[in-house]
């Protein structure tokens, strides 16, 4: 019989088993943790110095004297009262100089021959633009095309040499929460990089019949327009075009414009000068649960057809006012907005197999696709005040034979925007805006333009045989 231990034996035992304990577990920790992937944050600094050098800062050359003191921004950026404050007040005797270029947004390079893609709200009014380059070099450009339905613009520099030229990536294969950059020249900052991740997809924000944003918090400013969203492999996304904000400046919520959605504009705005798109000829509407639900549908989803254009495609091909589209040339059409996009990159003459539910059973038709028209307009109301709503003229919506009914056609409503929460739907009529006459695009053009930020406005709407007054408020 073994004798037992003396207590003092019996605590030193124990103290070595738990150290031996505890350096096996800490030996297999380091182990472990040797052979697990560690996380680092994105390299940054080698992304910048790849991209920075094909992103070019857009003005408008001097026109006028100023009679006060010079600013390099804009009348409305927050920077030019402080610059008048400091530097205006400090020199009062001098000279006035002749009036600064104005900045007014970025762009970056996409073809070796100087042409520079940038956002068509930035040089729609520019005259005499000038692009600086990373070099520092300057050169006037032209514009070469756009596209004001999804406010792409591209324009064309002189160069002796081919320039470097940006990776365009897969905006598709974008996910949310993925590391993203932004360059651009905010408030005339030349070659400002922010970071962020991916916030959203596809939003909304009523630009027009083309919405499907990416948002992100990677910080835009006035001055980022044109400028390029860039993944972390180098490659360009989208191309910063607008933001959320109550002050002029960011506040974490930008939006993008899909590089994917650009792409196969290139070529068209190069060769052509303007975007040829498909049409088919529907007024169309999203597909809530009880609409799908009284149609006998399962899920919401398609695009519901609420009006068929006299001597459209769509007419010729048998689609009929209640049809709910849910394919198109074997595309999925889970909402209004999928189906716009989907038939404007559709070449014109193209015959298209589309899927319709009618009656509660699928119904395949053959569309030979047309050519849409220039004359439908995207509402903006100045200072980013915005309607919430598309319309177009009567002719093309509901058919030639009434041409010359006074009015403009609803043809697309923003979600929870001004015009969305006032009850107009897609395919009222609208006769009046605060009790002057609309009897077409020009003078909705006008009596929009001449809002006022945070007004109240009274429509008057023609909705089937009825007529009726729905009144909205723009935002503050």
């Amino acid at each position: 019989m073994r004798p037992a231990a003396a207590p003092s034996e019996r605590r030193r035992t124990r103290v070595w088993s738990l150290a031996w304990a505890a350096a096996v577990v800490l030996v297999a920790g380091l182990s472990q943790a040797s052979t697990t992937p560690r996380m680092s944050l994105p390299d940054f600094v080698t992304l910048s110095k790849q991209v920075r050098p094909l992103v070019v800062h857009i003005s408008s050359s001097p026109s006028t004297e100023s009679s006060s003191a010079p600013t390099p921004f804009r009348q409305d950026d927050p920077f030019s009262d402080f610059w008048r404050r400091f530097f205006g007040e400090r020199f009062p005797s001098s000279p006035t100089p002749p009036s600064p270029r104005r900045s007014v947004g970025s762009g970056f390079i996409v073809d070796p021959n100087g042409y520079i893609l940038t956002n068509n709200h930035v040089v729609e009014e520019g005259q005499d633009l000038i692009v600086k380059l990373a070099d520092g070099s300057e050169h006037r450009a032209r514009v070469a095309g756009r596209d004001p339905k999804t406010d792409i613009a591209l324009i064309k520099i002189d160069v002796a040499r081919a320039l470097p030229v940006v990776l365009l990536g897969d905006s598709a294969a974008l996910e949310v929460g993925e590391w993203v950059l932004a360059i651009g020249n905010p408030f005339g900052l030349e070659h400002t990089v922010t970071s962020g991740i991916v916030s959203a997809k596809g939003r909304r924000i009523g630009a027009g019949p083309y919405d499907n944003f990416i948002q992100t918090d990677a910080s835009i400013n006035p001055g980022n327009s044109g400028g390029p969203l860039i993944n972390l492999r180098g490659e360009v996304v989208g191309v910063n075009t607008a933001i959320f904000s109550r002050s002029g400046g960011n506040i974490g919520i930008g939006f993008a414009i899909p590089i994917n959605l650009v792409k196969g504009l290139l070529s068209q705005l190069r060769d052509e000068g303007k975007v040829t798109r498909g049409w088919l000829g529907v007024v169309i509407e999203d597909v809530n649960a009880e609409t799908a639900a009284a149609l006998g549908m399962g899920e919401a989803q398609g695009a519901l057809v609420a009006n068929v254009a006299k001597g459209s495609p769509a007419e010729a091909a048998g689609v009929q006012v209640g049809d709910v589209i849910v394919e198109f040339g074997g595309a999925a059409v889970k909402k209004s907005s999928d189906l716009s996009l989907i038939v404007a990159r559709t070449a014109v003459g193209r015959v298209v197999n589309v899927t319709v539910v009618r009656n509660g059973r699928r119904v395949v038709v053959e569309v030979r696709i047309g050519r849409l028209g220039d004359d439908e307009v995207v509402v903006k109301v100045e200072d980013g005040k915005e309607l919430g709503l598309t319309v177009g003229p009567m002719a093309r919506e509901l058919g030639p034979e009434i041409q010359n009914r006074e009015g403009v056609v609803v043809t697309a409503v923003e979600p929870e925007g001004p015009a969305d929460q006032a009850g107009i739907r897609v395919g009222d009529v609208i006769l009046e805006i605060d009790r002057k006459r609309i009897e077409g695009l020009k003078d909705f053009r006008r009596i929009v333009g001449e809002l006022a930020k945070g007004s109240g406005i009274l429509f008057l709407i023609r909705r089937e045989d009825t007529t009726i007054f729905l009144a909205l408020r723009l935002p503050r």
